[in-house]
């Protein structure tokens, strides 16, 4: 189906060009150039360079116009801000990862623990016995000859 409806990008698909961008986040086009010098709010770009804001873009540039006029941070103190925000988020991500790591670890081991163990016998049978048990040994009528090696 090719019409309007299957499409509905996502908030980080790239769509709008700087002029929208610019009037969504209620500020000039030359206000989004300078946040992406400094690295504030970086678009896609065409390949031709011409750059192209998502809706998680804008939400950004909302934020950052927030920070600078609202609350008086500096643009540098804002590039800090988004910089820990963005740590932050790796962090909790990366905390996420190792708590399911550790789950499965857990279930594998429960699984270890409730898996049958099977050793040989003293007459040789295959016999269950419990995780870290040695089977009982009888009395072995064997003979071993031990014959030390001379080097």
């Amino acid at each position: 189906m090719d019409d309007a409806r299957s499409f509905s990008p996502d908030d980080d698909s790239p769509i709008f060009v700087i002029s929208v961008a610019a009037t969504l986040a209620g500020m000039h086009a030359q206000t989004l150039r300078q946040y992406d010098r400094l690295g504030l709010v970086s678009p896609s770009r065409t390949r031709g360079g011409g750059r192209r804001y998502s809706g998680r873009d804008v939400a950004m540039l909302r934020e950052v116009q927030r920070l600078s006029q609202e609350e008086g941070v500096s643009l540098a103190g804002i590039q800090r801000i988004l910089e820990l925000e963005n740590q932050v988020a790796a962090l909790r991500g990366r905390v996420l990862e190792l708590t399911d790591e550790l789950e499965r670890s857990r279930l594998a081991s429960q699984a270890r623990s409730t898996s049958r163990v099977f050793a040989v016998g003293p007459t040789g049978d295959v016999i269950a016995v419990r995780a870290g048990q040695r089977p009982r040994m009888q009395r072995s009528q064997a003979l071993v000859v031990w014959r030390p090696s001379h080097h």
